[in-house]
C-alpha cells in the first residue's frame, strides 16, 4: 500500500510539473518566439530623382514591431530618412503594433546627396526576448541610383506644319533611356518609338492634331527619365484651320427595317418606333464602343517602319463624304441626331476588291459595330489604316502585307446605306485626313524627308 501510495504521489508531482511546465511555455512563447518580422518595400524605380516616396510594410504577428529603421548610405554618410519605436502592450504579450505601413518622401537635393550610387538600408526589430531582449531583427540594403538632373532634349526636325484633323512628324533625341517620352498635342499624348535609326536614343513621333482642336493649341515635347525628372521641349510649329462640310442623311424606314436587323439591342417592347429607337441606340452608344475599341487596338504598335511612299486609295472609286464631315440625321423631316464622320467613303463598283494602302501587319479582322466586317492595319510607329463595311475579308490577324494585297471586299456591312468602302487613316489613338496620306507631296514634305535627313546627320 504504501508504495502505491508513493507511485501515486510521484505521478501527481510529475503531472503537475507538466502542466507547470506547459502553462510556462505557453506564456514564453510569445516573448521567446523566433520569427524574424517581415519588411516589404514597394519603390517604383531604383533610381531616386528630386521627389521619390517609398512605401514600406512591416509586420510581425507574434511578439509585435519594437522598432523600424531607414536610412541612405553615400561617400562614407549615412543619413537616417525615417525611424519611429512602438510602445510595448506588456512585458509578456509584446508589442502593440503588429503591422502596418509607412510612406518616405526621399529628396536628395535638400538631403545634401549628391547623384551617384548609394545603399538604402532597412531595418526592423520586434519584442521577442531573444538576442537577449534585443529582439529578432530584420536588415535590407538595396543599391539605388540618385538621379537629379533631368535628360537633354534635343529636337532634330525642323519644320512641323499641320492642318486641323492633320498629321505631322517630330523627330528628337534624349541623352539616356527614358521610361517615357512623346508629342503632347493639347491634352493629347503621341508617344516616340526608338528603333529606326542606329542611334537608340533617337525617337519619332508621328502626331495629330484633333479636328476639333485649333491655331491656339499647345504642341510640345515631354520626356521622363527612370528617376522621375522631367525635360519639356518646344518645337516650331504652324496650325492650319480647317472648316469641315456640314451634311444630312436623310433616314427611311426602308433603310431602317434592313440595317437594323444587324445589330442585336434591346428595346422596351412599349417604345413609340422601335425601329426609330434601336437606330438611334446603334448611332449614340454603338458608335461610341466603336470608337472606344478602335482606340484600344490603336494603343500599341510595332517600332517597324513598314510603309513606304504614297498610300492607295481604292481604285476607280469616286468620294461620297468626306473626313470629319459634320453630319445630322433627318427622318420624317425633323433632325434627330448629329455625329461627325471620321474617315473618307469611297465607292467603286458591286464588292470591289480592296487594296491594303499599304505595307504593314493585320492587327484586326472582324466585325466591329457600326463599321461592320473591318480590317485594321498597322504600318509602324503609331500610323494605321481602316478599312469598313466589307462584304467579306480575306485576312487575319498577324499577317504581314504588302501595298496593294487585296484585303477583302466592299460591301454594306454596319450602318452602311449603299456598297462602298468607309477608309480611315489614324496616329496613335486619333483618327486623321486620309487624303495627306495620298499625297506624294505631303509625304516627302511632312515625313520623307525629315527621315532622310536624320539619318543622314547620324551615319
Amino acid at each position: 500500500m504504501r508504495a502505491k501510495s508513493k507511485n501515486f504521489k510521484t505521478g501527481l508531482i510529475v503531472f503537475a510539473c507538466l502542466i507547470l511546465i506547459s502553462a510556462l511555455g505557453w506564456i514564453l512563447w510569445t516573448p521567446l518566439e523566433g520569427e524574424k518580422p517581415s519588411i516589404n518595400i514597394e519603390l517604383p524605380t531604383l533610381s531616386l530623382g528630386n521627389s521619390q516616396k517609398l512605401r514600406v510594410s512591416v509586420s510581425d504577428t507574434h511578439s509585435g514591431v519594437r522598432r523600424i529603421w531607414i536610412g541612405l548610405f553615400k561617400d562614407t554618410q549615412e543619413i537616417t530618412l525615417f525611424e519611429k519605436d512602438f510602445p510595448t502592450d506588456s512585458f509578456i504579450r509584446g508589442g502593440k503594433f503588429k503591422q502596418g505601413s509607412f510612406e518616405v518622401l526621399i529628396e536628395p537635393k535638400k538631403l545634401g546627396i549628391k547623384d551617384g550610387n548609394a545603399i538604402l538600408r532597412i531595418a526592423v526589430w520586434d519584442f521577442s526576448w531573444r538576442g537577449w531582449f534585443h529582439g529578432n531583427s530584420t536588415y535590407i540594403e538595396k543599391t539605388v541610383g540618385i538621379d537629379t538632373r533631368p535628360p537633354d532634349l534635343d529636337v532634330l526636325s525642323r519644320v512641323h506644319n499641320i492642318s486641323q484633323g492633320g498629321a505631322n512628324l517630330v523627330i528628337y533625341k534624349l541623352s539616356e533611356p527614358c521610361s517615357d517620352s512623346g508629342v503632347f498635342v493639347g491634352n493629347d499624348f503621341f508617344p516616340g518609338h526608338s528603333g529606326y535609326f542606329r542611334d537608340k536614343n533617337i525617337f519619332m513621333a508621328f502626331f495629330a492634331l484633333d479636328y476639333k482642336k485649333g491655331p491656339e493649341t499647345e504642341i510640345f515635347i515631354k520626356a521622363t527619365d527612370p528617376a522621375g525628372n522631367i525635360a519639356r521641349a518646344g518645337f516650331p510649329y504652324y496650325i492650319k484651320r480647317r472648316a469641315f462640310k456640314s451634311d444630312t442623311l436623310n433616314i427611311s424606314d426602308g433603310f431602317l427595317k434592313v440595317k437594323m436587323q444587324e445589330f442585336d439591342i434591346d428595346i422596351p417592347p412599349n417604345t413609340q418606333s422601335p425601329l426609330l429607337a434601336k437606330f438611334l441606340k446603334v448611332n449614340r452608344e454603338v458608335r461610341a464602343d466603336s470608337y472606344k475599341k478602335i482606340k484600344e487596338l490603336t494603343l500599341k504598335t510595332k517600332n517597324v517602319l513598314h510603309w513606304n511612299d504614297i498610300f492607295l486609295r481604292l481604285p476607280r472609286s469616286a468620294t461620297r463624304a468626306g473626313f470629319a464631315d459634320h453630319r445630322k440625321y433627318k427622318y420624317n423631316g425633323n433632325i434627330i441626331d448629329n455625329q461627325v464622320h471620321l474617315g473618307v467613303d469611297l465607292a467603286s463598283v458591286f464588292q470591289s476588291p480592296i487594296p491594303a494602302a499599304n505595307s504593314g501587319e493585320v492587327v484586326f479582322s472582324d466585325n466591329i459595330g457600326i463599321y461592320g466586317k473591318t480590317v485594321l492595319i498597322d504600318h509602324g510607329f503609331g500610323l494605321f489604316s481602316m478599312y469598313s463595311h466589307l462584304s467579306y475579308i480575306d485576312v487575319k490577324i498577324g499577317q504581314i502585307l504588302s501595298k496593294g494585297d487585296i484585303i477583302g471586299r466592299t460591301g454594306t456591312t454596319g450602318l452602311a446605306g449603299g456598297d462602298h468602302l468607309h477608309f480611315s487613316m489614324l496616329i496613335h489613338n486619333t483618327f486623321v485626313n486620309p487624303i495627306e496620306w495620298w499625297d506624294m507631296a505631303w509625304i516627302q514634305n511632312n515625313i520623307a524627308t525629315k527621315i532622310k535627313t536624320v539619318t543622314l546627320m547620324n551615319k
